[in-house]
Formats: structure tokens, sequence, C-alpha cells
């Protein structure tokens, strides 16, 4: 099976693309997972995570089956 990625906003636009899937590994990381997409694209500063629609911290483990998200920082007003 697969961890399901998707983007917004700005990474969206900035990568061209809405998500991707990637293979699931025992161990991976948030932060592992965009390092394993993106090995020449550093995670912008400030970028937020959420794992399976929860905010996660970048060492926040990954399961086969989850859906992570990655988005810049939210303002409103």
């Amino acid at each position: 099976m697969a961890i399901h990625i998707k983007y917004f906003a700005s990474l969206r636009n900035h990568l061209g693309r809405a998500g991707d899937e990637l293979k699931a590994v025992v161990g991976l990381t948030v932060a592992d997972v965009w390092a394993a997409l993106h090995p020449d694209t550093p995670l912008p500063p400030n970028t937020l995570a959420a794992v399976n629609l929860e905010y996660a911290e970048l060492t926040q483990s990954v399961q086969d089956g989850d859906e992570v998200a990655f988005f810049p920082p939210v303002t409103g007003g």
C-alpha cells in the first residue's frame, strides 16, 4: 500500500501538483516523507503538516494508508 501526500496553497503551486503517493516503509516520519519525495528541495521554513487531518510534528511516525498534508502557515483576521 502507500502513504498519500497532499500539497496545499503555495506549495501546490510551487510543486505543480496537488499530491503524490509514496510506498509505505516502516519507521518513516513526516519529515522523511518530504525528503523522499523532494530530495533536492528542503522543506520551506514554517511549513505545517497534518497526518490524517490532524496537525503533526515533523517527527511524527507515518503508517501505511496515512494521508500526509503539507501547507504554508495560515493567517486569518
